[in-house]
């Protein structure tokens, strides 16, 4: 009798404990949907960061001399073109940029880092 009371008495403490550690369903929040439009205009801030660097590589291989101030003037236009086709995509989007917009400009700056970089 005394081993049915102590077994009894085992199981509502391992059950207690257990209900402790175990999170009711409803406790737990669901993960919040990130904003649409936060999401865009990230994309655009990286895009205008890429942009930023690029003209700095530019000036600073200008100066350098590996290659001469004319060449990098129109490096620079080519950097523009982009930046003001990525304000226009931006614009339509109320600041932001869609993810096959930013692929699109990404892709127009890789050419364009090649030409930097060459």
């Amino acid at each position: 009798m005394q081993r049915i009371v102590r077994a009894l008495g085992c199981c509502v403490l391992v059950s207690s404990l257990a209900a402790c550690v175990v999170e009711s369903p409803q406790a737990v929040a669901p993960p919040a949907a990130p904003n649409p439009h936060e999401i865009a205009v990230h994309r655009y801030a990286q895009v205008e960061g890429r942009l930023d660097d690029m003209s700095r590589h530019i000036d600073e291989r200008v100066n350098r001399g590996y290659y001469p101030p004319r060449e990098g003037d129109a490096l620079h236009h080519r950097l523009d073109a982009i930046r003001q086709q990525a304000n226009q995509m931006a614009a339509q989007r109320g600041g932001g940029l869609s993810g096959d917009e930013q692929r699109t400009l990404n892709d127009e700056l890789d050419t364009e880092s090649i030409a930097i970089n060459r």
